[in-house]
């Protein structure tokens, strides 16, 4: 800051400088701002160079900055990962800045902001703290088991506040439904035999042609997928290759991840031409867990009202007939699937596995008391331990890395 702003700015006040450098003269008009650590964003030292954005002013900074003795440029994350490792932020908070950077829809953001807030990282310090609590009344009645009933008066209160914590995590387990999943999104299939209109679908959702249309049946070789924001939740929509019997070798390699495709969704419209007889799915795709709604195309060239039982809608993909209907069906199933969804507390299975184990830890304790206040005393040090690996304050090391790699670089 001192060499290319010829001077320390008041901290947290920014202030206007030209920057320069002795060897390559002046760089930019621009704005500094300077945070002393502890009260910076990472808890060191930090300097911010507010400059205009083209890239010969960026060059010339970055060669100013290169010139100076120390510096580097940071690695992916690691801001984030000092700010992290300065108590800046917990686990679940870097969690939670990572979905924010890479949030696609606005449910998304707004979770990820939630759980950047400390959504779930206040609620696991107050509950490690009531074990911790909990733990302590558990540990005296341990060290002063020679004064006659001190351990069954502390006894009884730990137990209660272990139980209360049990509830408390349980409901919350319960309650999120798949809201981890809004992270990744629903993914929806389109599938059906050929030429049923399949890419015709695929674009009119797509609002663009990101699938070729065409009369020949087989156009479609390969799964073409598409990201949409469906009322805030994010969506991927797979056009798959029309299923059907061949002996064209490509064309059956494409029949193929189709199928694959289809039974790994989370939801399959199956598409049917109003001028066919056939509209019961596949009897693979039958027997699949993966819901599957029948959806009677080209109803602009339908004669009369299908007879199908398990028809839900009838739609014209070429003239957008029904369209509207449809969307309004997949925001719905969205809304059902997600469940609590950016609401929840849980966003990533790495925190329901640990929430899980401290669950099960903490109701183990009960049954652990009647053996030996040691066996409870360490069911609720396991249980903190869970914790702490959940805020990122003990054994983490082997996460860290996989989390602040996908932060971009500096970040």
């Amino acid at each position: 800051m001192e060499r290319l702003a010829k001077k320390l700015p008041a901290p947290r006040m920014a202030t206007h400088v030209l920057l320069s450098d002795e060897k390559l003269g002046p760089i930019d008009d621009a704005v500094v701002l300077w945070f002393p650590g502890p009260a910076s964003a990472t808890g060191e030292d930090t300097a911010e160079f507010h400059i205009h954005g083209g890239r010969a002013v960026l060059a010339s900074l970055f060669e100013a900055l290169g010139g100076i003795d120390g510096l580097r440029p940071a690695e992916p994350g690691e801001f984030t990962r000092r700010a992290f490792e300065n108590g800046k932020l917990d686990l679940t908070e870097a969690e939670g800045l990572d979905d924010l950077i890479h949030a696609d829809t606005d449910r998304q953001r707004r979770q990820a902001l939630r759980q950047l807030k400390g959504l779930l990282g206040d609620k696991a310090r107050n509950w490690r703290q009531q074990i911790i609590e909990a733990l302590a009344l558990v540990e005296v009645g341990i060290d002063f088991s020679d004064e006659g009933d001190v351990s069954a008066e502390l006894l009884a209160p730990a137990l209660a506040k272990a139980a209360a914590l049990h509830r408390e995590i349980e409901d919350v387990l319960r309650a999120q439904g798949r809201s981890e999943r809004l992270r990744d999104g629903l993914v929806v299939a389109i599938a059906g035999q050929p030429n049923v209109g399949k890419s015709t679908l695929m674009n009119q959702l797509a609002r663009r042609e990101v699938a070729i249309v065409s009369p020949h049946a087989g156009t479609t070789r390969d799964v073409i997928e598409v990201q949409l924001d469906l009322d805030g939740y994010p969506v991927t929509i797979i056009d798959t290759a029309g299923i059907r019997e061949t002996n064209d070798p490509v064309e059956e390699e494409g029949v193929r991840r189709a199928r694959a495709r289809a039974a790994e969704a989370d939801l399959v419209l199956w598409l049917v031409d109003s001028a066919s007889e056939a509209s019961e799915p596949e009897h693979w795709l039958a027997q699949s867990p993966v819901p599957v709604w029948v959806i009677r195309n080209k109803a602009d060239l339908s004669k009369g009202p299908s007879a199908a039982s398990d028809l839900l809608i009838a739609i014209s993909a070429e003239r957008g007939d029904g369209l509207p209907q449809l969307m309004a069906l997949l925001v719905d199933f969205a809304d059902r699937y997600f469940g609590s969804g950016e609401a929840g507390l849980i966003t990533r299975e790495r925190q329901r596995v640990l929430l899980r184990s401290t669950a099960d830890l903490l109701q183990r304790a009960a049954a652990s008391a009647a053996r030996g206040d040691e066996f409870l005393a360490e069911d609720l040090r396991a249980a903190v331990h869970q914790l702490g690996r959940l805020l990122g304050r003990v054994d983490v090391e082997d996460i860290l890395d996989s989390i602040f790699r996908d932060f971009c670089i500096g970040k």
